[in-house]
């Protein structure tokens, strides 16, 4: 993959310290300077340190950095856990020359085990004056490379809106995984970084709305992670844009890494989308497009190819505190193909059969209540699903 630059403002710090094994495993986003910002995290009773942390750094929507350790997630592991997180956000924060307070701190990786510290904190002395004999790069690619578990490649999206004077911001994500998602606000990792100038309250704002209809709207096997965390940094070295225009770019990028996501979910072979329309609100058009994206069956027909229309109307009706969903008004389809009410003959079933053997398959659900829709982002469920997380820890 090519190398994509960071936005003006910022730069990456990569290496290995030895998490697990010889890959990167350390990062660190630095900005030249504090940063608007604002950040989503999980919903979960069982959130990690990092989170907690996190939460706490976040809340002023002003951050310097984030540091991500890779392959550890740091989670269900005490006070002494929650004491080596807030001792991870004070040695970058000593090295950059900034509060601990301007330090995000994120963490994946295998649940109930601390950090080794030891190595973290030699790592962390060798930063100071920063950034330390490893140096940093501009490469979105080396840092989304860095952050990666059992993802199979890197995640990177980039989108450039306008600024006021007529120059050019750019606004760049990077995202890591592709497993235990199911959001309760984000999911898994990401990080967008832009050197647009915005304001705090409008950048949290329009971040918010843009997770909703993205990471959001994201499953890979319904089980929400510990360590979610989704935050957008913004230098203002570019100057002013148009709020319109950012919230677009970074709708841009969220999306297309969602989708990488999904595509890239542990043991997929399919991305899966579920657009459901003509829903009583959006919010029960979101409800039944997840029934239908998380249920088993369906992903194991989409898995095998199996034109099995039967089994999204189980989905659906399964929102039984839904009544005013009729099944004599429902419409299903299968990349735009209707399979319910309408009957297909032999040879549209063969043609299905072979539009669900792409790499994308679209499943089209039309309550025919009102105006609400909602799209959302999955994959098949395969045999190398259940082989990679039978073997996770060993």
């Amino acid at each position: 993959m090519d190398a994509v630059p960071l936005p003006d403002g910022f730069s990456a710090h990569v290496a290995n310290v030895g998490i697990k094994d010889d890959t990167d495993d350390f990062v660190v986003l630095a900005a030249t300077g504090p940063c608007t910002a604002a950040a989503v995290f999980t919903r979960s009773r069982f959130a990690g340190p990092s989170v907690v942390v996190s939460r706490e750094h976040a809340a002023d929507h002003r951050l310097r950095a984030v540091v991500v350790v890779s392959k550890n997630a740091n989670v269900a592991t005490g006070p002494g856990g929650l004491a080596d997180a807030r001792e991870l956000a004070e040695g970058v924060a000593l090295a950059l020359g900034c509060p601990a307070t301007e330090v995000l701190v994120a963490s994946t990786g295998v649940i109930g085990r601390r950090y080794p510290m030891d190595r973290l904190r030699a790592h962390l002395r060798s930063l100071a004056p920063w950034p330390g004999p490893g140096g940093t790069t501009d490469d979105a690619v080396r840092a989304a490379t860095g952050i990666m578990t059992t993802d199979t490649h890197a995640k990177i999206a980039e989108a450039a809106p306008a600024t006021v004077d007529g120059g050019t911001a750019r606004v760049v994500g990077i995202a890591r995984g592709v497993g235990m998602i199911e959001p309760d606000m984000a999911t898994m990792l990401a990080f967008v970084l832009t050197d647009a100038e915005v304001d705090p309250g409008t950048l949290d704002a329009m971040w918010r709305r843009v997770v909703d209809r993205t990471f959001n709207s994201l499953s890979v096997d319904t089980d929400t992670s510990t360590s979610d965390t989704a935050a957008v940094l913004a230098s203002g070295a570019a100057g002013a844009v148009d709020p319109g225009e950012l919230e677009a770019a970074l709708h841009s990028v969220c999306l297309d890494l969602t989708r990488q996501l999904a595509a890239d979910g542990e043991g997929a072979e399919t991305l899966l989308t579920v657009t459901v329309t003509g829903a009583r609100d959006d919010g029960q058009a979101r409800r039944v497009a997840k029934s239908v994206l998380n249920s088993p069956l369906v992903k194991t027909a989409v898995h095998g190819a199996d034109p099995n229309w039967g089994r999204v109307a189980m989905a659906v009706g399964k929102c039984s505190d839904d009544t005013d969903i009729d099944q004599d008004r429902v419409r299903i389809a299968f990349g735009g193909t209707e399979v319910y009410p309408a009957t297909v003959d032999d040879t549209g079933l063969t043609a299905l059969e072979e539009y669900l053997r792409g790499d994308e398959v679209s499943i089209e659900v039309d309550l025919r209540i009102g105006a609400g829709a909602w799209t959302v982002f999955g994959c098949d469920l395969t045999d190398g699903y259940v082989r990679i997380n039978a073997d996770y820890t060993t």
